[in-house]
């Protein structure tokens, strides 16, 4: 059994599931995104390409692990679930239509007498699709199904110790990273060798701890190029007199650590040297106002105060919270740093404040994962948010 959290951290989560699900008037909740399906008892594998869940239910001590039976004894290497709470479909309905494997899914609920019971699904999830959804609806008419979207999400805004200790590790890796960027960046060098050497170092990390697989891969982008927000790298040579935009995240444990930054080739002009300086002027700002009992508006209100004060415009958000991510992601879905958005900061949370200035033809990237602390803020990374001139 390999286990990140304790026994103890694992259940004290579901009963706040539980708790939530009771508030909400919910029996049964079917949690499909690995993230949640992780949060709460650990289960960590490449196996959500097919349909998975995770059954909570009021009635049951534990969750129910559901999914391939392949990967069952994924589930019983990662967890703390027992064996009867593991359960494998059989390998006939993987990518066999008119079956589907949430025909044994509405099955097992038909045998606990869960058919007929108030359930949420998550509707909005990556991995909840629509033919997932018609199964059990179809095949469960007496039940009533309730959009339970982000309601562990939300749960996992505030963050345990092991879970900040797992954020700084991820951290060191992201700086690992970050500086083999720098490191590997030249003139007629190749993006995708420059990305093969990051993803190295991501993975193999130092002497101390290695890094894993991240929800969201690598962003680089170059000359007009880095005026798109998520272009990926490719064989495109690095050229003089242009800028990159870089985005990593260290993992471990699968929490992660993202980063943003940006180098330029040569000798940038005064104009990205001075969006540079309003742009870091702008994050630290934003910095100044995080702390507890602020809201995400406060955050964002002193981001976008200074870039206003300069004449610039950003459109989109500055950052979301951050934590648990499994691919196409590493965002928690809840708190995002824009106007209006009033989640109260409170110790423990973390999110990745991401300023990201996408022009015409050209664009600069600079970010900070930060954890709230009691009576301020601290950084993940310890990594020079300067232009790094190459």
């Amino acid at each position: 059994m390999i286990m990140n959290f304790s026994q103890e951290e694992f259940k004290e989560r579901v009963n706040k599931t539980k708790l939530e699900m009771s508030n909400r008037g919910l029996d049964v909740l079917i949690l499909c995104d690995p993230s949640n399906m992780y949060y709460l008892t650990g289960y960590d594998a490449w196996s959500f390409y097919v349909p998975q869940a995770l059954i909570v239910s009021l009635s049951d001590d534990s969750p129910i692990w559901f999914g391939r039976k392949q990967d069952a004894n994924g589930a019983r290497i990662t967890t703390y679930l027992e064996n009867n709470n593991i359960i494998g479909y059989a390998e006939k309905l993987i990518q066999s239509p008119p079956s589907h494997p949430f025909d044994d899914l509405t099955s097992f609920l038909q045998k606990k007498n869960l058919d007929n019971k108030n359930i949420g699904v998550e509707m909005d999830s990556y991995y909840y699709t629509a033919e997932s959804h018609n199964r059990l609806v179809s095949q469960c008419p007496n039940a009533n199904f309730h959009n339970a979207y982000l309601l562990v999400n939300w749960i996992r805004l505030v963050k345990s110790e092991k879970e900040i200790l797992y954020m700084k590790q991820a951290g060191k890796l992201v700086e690992l990273g970050m500086q083999r960027a720098y490191d590997s960046i030249k003139p007629g060098i190749r993006q995708s060798e420059v990305s093969g050497n990051i993803h190295q170092t991501l993975i193999s990390g130092d002497k101390n701890m290695g890094g894993e697989y991240s929800g969201l891969t690598i962003i680089l982008a170059s000359g007009s190029a880095a005026s798109a927000a998520h272009l990926t790298p490719s064989d495109k040579k690095f050229s003089n007199n242009e800028g990159t935009i870089i985005e990593l995240g260290g993992v471990k444990n699968r929490y992660h650590c993202p980063m943003a930054r940006t180098v330029f080739i040569g000798k940038p002009d005064e104009k990205i040297q001075d969006t540079m300086k309003i742009t870091n002027e702008s994050i630290e700002n934003a910095i100044k106002n995080t702390k507890p009992g602020n809201t995400a508006h406060d955050v964002a209100v002193a981001f976008w105060d200074v870039l206003s004060k300069y004449g610039l415009e950003k459109e989109s958000r500055a950052g979301y919270s951050i934590g648990v991510g499994y691919p196409p992601d590493w965002g928690e879905h809840t708190l995002s740093i824009r106007k209006n958005d009033m989640t109260e900061l409170k110790p423990n949370v973390t999110f990745h404040l991401m300023a990201g200035m996408w022009m015409d033809k050209w664009g600069i990237e600079i970010s900070e994962s930060i954890r709230v602390t009691e009576k301020g803020c601290e950084l993940f990374c310890n990594f020079s948010r300067g232009l790094y001139i190459v």
